[in-house]
């Protein structure tokens, strides 16, 4: 049946599972349908060189990645520190001291090593120095993508998921391995579940008696490729279709309120701050977006404050301190507005049963702050 009929959804999951098998075990990614014509002296497979040992998560991705590629998909993984099986390998990542993409060595440790993607790519603003992982999505990602989606290397789809997939997945295995702190000062709790984290716990431990590390690097590959795999697919099947329902509520916001600070979204779940926050900045509006209304899967809506930063949890504007905490009759009886549910502690969200209720919250929101006109 080779899964017709199955929805799309599944058919994307069975196929990025084997993506996942072939690329971890280098059995190839082609159909395996031949033309007939048998090569009486076929290539010798390509190698990928890395170092043996202690495995991290930038080297179990980068080999990932470039066993996606097609010159790549059947390569022998080759973990060594020896400088002539190095030598001999067609491509080598985070071992040798070198960066030369020209004869495909990304190693990153030396010390004259610098590079960001800012650095190699000047219209791409990141940057975090690379490490292996990052070194071979700067190089081949596009590539990369565009293979797995169908889609033109240079089209607006590859562009979008190449710097989101970046932003948000490879930049921090980059600093990760780099030593790089995602925020200056103490950290107020302990980042242990990461996926480098997690890759790092698939090395042996310090007492096993068994010290081999092949089976965990193997194991490390299908880990972080899965999760490679499945960010991509949500990347392309809901946050990227989000920006245009996003879009469209940003062109009929005055519709919703005169202010123009109030977006409504026809659908809610959708991942909407990031789009907002990009979205503000390309069209220029003239003022901020303040609160967003949305209905919830149980046909009630919810009325949530436009945080400051896309991944902050400070607010533009919360809903009233008197109403935080209160629910219900309380909360509406206060607020003088029927159908209320809830406000939340810190004033981010709230609920109401209808949608002229979340509006009218919204509303007495921006009245209570003062100097903002709404209707």
């Amino acid at each position: 049946m080779r899964g017709r009929g199955l929805p799309v959804a599944m058919r994307g999951a069975a196929r990025a599972a084997r993506l996942v098998g072939m690329a971890a075990t280098g059995t190839g990614t082609s159909t395996g349908i031949g033309t007939g014509h048998k090569r009486p002296h076929p290539e010798p497979a390509a190698r990928i060189g890395t170092h043996d040992g202690t495995f991290h998560c930038d080297e179990a991705l980068a080999c990932f990645l470039l066993r996606l590629l097609p010159r790549y998909q059947d390569a022998e993984i080759v973990r060594t520190r020896d400088p002539q099986r190095l030598a001999g390998c067609d491509v080598v990542v985070d071992v040798g001291g070198e960066y030369d993409p020209g004869r495909h060595r990304y190693d990153h440790h030396q010390r004259s090593f610098t590079e960001s993607m800012r650095s190699l790519r000047p219209d791409k603003p990141w940057s975090t120095k690379l490490s292996s992982a990052g070194l071979v999505y700067c190089h081949f990602g596009a590539q990369i993508l565009a293979g797995l989606l169908g889609q033109p290397e240079d089209g607006p789809v590859v562009t979008a998921l190449y710097d989101k997939l970046y932003e948000n997945f490879v930049e921090e295995i980059d600093a990760m391995d780099n030593g790089i702190a995602p925020a200056a000062g103490e950290p107020r709790y302990a980042l242990s579940t990461t996926l480098s984290a997690r890759v790092g716990h698939l090395n042996p431990r310090w007492n096993d008696p068994d010290q081999d590390t092949e089976a965990g690097f193997r194991r490390a590959m299908e880990l972080v490729g899965t999760e490679f795999l499945q960010r991509l697919d949500f990347y392309h099947r809901a946050w990227l279709p989000a920006r245009a329902l996003v879009e469209e509520a940003m062109q009929r916001r005055l519709e919703v309120d005169a202010s123009g600070q109030v977006l409504e979204l026809s659908q809610g779940g959708c991942p909407w701050k990031e789009h907002l926050f990009q979205l503000e900045r390309e069209l220029a509006l003239p003022r901020p977006l303040l609160l967003v209304l949305f209905p919830d899967r149980g046909g009630q809506w919810r009325v949530q404050s436009v945080p400051t930063a896309p991944h902050s949890f400070q607010s533009r504007l919360p809903l009233p301190e008197a109403w935080r905490g209160l629910r219900d009759e309380a909360l509406s009886e206060l607020a003088g507005i029927p159908g209320c549910i809830f406000v939340h502690a810190s004033g981010f969200i709230g609920g109401n049963r209808t949608r002229d209720g979340a509006l009218e919250m919204a509303r007495r929101a921006l009245e209570l702050r003062g100097g903002t006109e709404s209707t």
